[in-house]
């Protein structure tokens, strides 16, 4: 049965100032865009479904972490992010009433001494006389790294002797006692392996809530790139019962000794897209691989960073082309965490033996983040097929912080220079980093077209975008590098009928407004989700 939407349609394509009164739909597939009374006639039998508000494709997210986000936001830990709490004497205070209350252990996530200053350099000593015999871990607001007392230690059989994941580390003292600090996403999940046991029981109600979470602000397409194949038969239970309300494409985690898993079938709702590796870590904890120092400054004192430090990648060229290349051969995109130039440099490196050794073409390798990645590399992925992935939340939230207090105004300034990325050809998407900042995409979009951090302060480098490429950064390029073009990422015919209803003109309103446009309805081929 056709049903023939109506309203004000921004379908995005084929020209971005394109507006067209309905839309047909048949079996979730768009079968045409056009005037209403031309649909009409076309259709006559066709239900009508007046749309009260803008309409434009739903959104996609490129770089997302539903699967840990489910769990990490939900009331299993304690949310002590900069973007709720905003000062250190809150932190305190959450986390201390978290343990009086507390009958097991306890997990807060969001620690940013960065943002939230006046914060301790926490160690297992303060974490054990806060939290005494009761296990308590606290996450880093970057997800690189975590915090752990004794008791937590011993919950996730973590001690002197443990040894270092690949690519991670446990922090020890002069004697080689544990310090309670954990670094990288391997040495992390290790920590958190009692809670992530505990949130296994509890993942039906956590995953569903955080994806109608997601639907609710527009996005419809959610890539996962931490994704546990073990959760697989849930997202086919949640199917079953036909209640996903988003498209996922997902990413396998890369390990050394890792063998890629069989192609994906094509599923158009939940499959495979590639495999994510990592080249360094977090501007905010000091381990990103730079040609240039960080600044010597009472913030990066308090990191506890030495004067003129230099990050370091998480693994030497030869070891990320020695894990990445099999999953390569396999037949799989590769995803790989890159913030600092040398990382990218690294990264770009690899990437050009792979391509070369596999006599590889439409590959569309990533790079996620890319802080301070310059003009030149761009250019360079962009001669090499790579694709890039943005963090523009940094700038939000950060943009003061890493000119004023990390980097300087020409490394800080042009963090995240998604006009660079643009220029040089690229297809340019924009993410939210799962549980670290919000899943805002049209504040992604303002803030790559002035930016501008929230509290209005402008960076003195990089290059804006226009609003055609900050539009299509969450919409027909964030679909095109998940290798999902033919699906989704536009409204037009062949395609599914994925699309939202807004309150305002995503093309013409200012910015700032852009930043506030409001989701009124999420339909998800064709039928309403949200």
């Amino acid at each position: 049965m056709t049903t023939v939407f109506t309203g004000r349609i921004r379908p995005l394509s084929p020209a971005i100032d394109t507006q067209a009164e309905a839309i047909a739909v048949d079996d979730g597939t768009i079968v045409a865009v056009g005037a209403s009374a031309d649909l009409q006639v076309r259709f006559p039998d066709a239900d009508t479904v007046a749309l009260d508000g803008w309409v434009m494709p739903g959104l996609i997210e490129p770089h997302g972490h539903p699967g840990f986000t489910a769990i990490l936001q939900s009331d299993l830990v304690v949310d002590i992010r900069p973007v709720l709490i905003p000062d250190a004497d809150g932190v305190h205070a959450a986390v201390r009433a978290a343990v009086a209350d507390a009958s097991g252990p306890v997990y807060a996530n969001g620690w940013d001494a960065l943002l939230q200053r006046g914060l301790p350099d926490p160690d297992m000593h303060l974490l054990d006389e806060i939290a005494g015999s009761i296990p308590l871990v606290v996450i880093h607001n970057s997800g690189h790294s975590a915090y752990f007392n004794s008791a937590a230690a011993l919950a996730a059989g973590i001690d002197r002797t443990t040894p270092d994941p690949a690519g991670a580390s446990f922090g020890h003292d002069e004697n080689g006692d544990l310090t309670g600090v954990a670094l990288e996403a391997a040495a992390v999940e290790k920590v958190i392996a009692p809670l992530l046991a505990t949130a296994q029981q509890q993942l039906p109600r956590l995953l569903l809530a955080h994806l109608r979470d997601l639907a609710a602000r527009g996005i419809t397409t959610v890539s996962d790139l931490s994704w546990n194949p073990e959760m697989n038969p849930l997202i086919a239970a949640l199917r079953a019962k036909d209640v996903l309300p988003v498209r996922l494409r997902w990413y396998e985690m890369s390990r050394p000794g890792g063998v890629a898993a069989p192609a994906s079938d094509g599923d158009p709702v939940f499959r495979q897209t590639g495999v994510k590796t990592w080249s360094d870590g977090s501007p905010w904890i000091g381990n990103i691989a730079t040609s240039f120092p960080y600044l010597d400054t009472p913030a990066t004192r308090d990191l506890g960073l030495e004067p003129h430090h230099i990050g370091h990648a998480n693994y030497t060229p030869a070891e990320l082309l020695t894990i990445a290349a099999p999953y390569a051969a396999g037949g799989w995109q590769l995803a790989c965490h890159a913030h600092g130039d040398v990382a990218i440099d690294a990264t770009l490196d690899v990437y050009e033996q792979i391509i070369t050794a596999h006599r590889l073409d439409d590959h569309r390798f990533r790079l996620e983040h890319c802080g301070a990645m310059t003009p030149a590399q761009f250019s360079r992925a962009a001669a090499l097929g790579v694709t890039v992935s943005l963090f523009v939340d940094h700038i939000t939230y950060w943009g003061e912080v890493l000119v004023d207090d990390l980097f300087g105004a020409e490394h800080g300034g042009a963090w995240a220079d998604a006009g660079a990325a643009f220029a040089a050809g690229h297809r340019a998407t924009f993410h939210n980093d799962g549980w670290v900042t919000p899943n805002e995409p049209f504040r992604n979009m303002a803030v790559a077209e002035t930016r501008t951090t929230r509290n209005g302060y402008r960076m003195p480098g990089g290059t804006p975008v226009t609003r055609e490429q900050a539009l299509r950064a969450h919409t027909a390029n964030a679909a095109w590098q998940l290798f999902s073009e033919h699906e989704v990422g536009s409204l037009e015919a062949g395609l599914f009928a994925d699309f939202i209803v807004v309150d305002r003109d995503p093309l013409t309103v200012s910015p700032e407004d852009l930043a506030h446009t409001v989701v009124n309805a999420t339909y998800l081929a064709g039928a309403r989700v949200a």
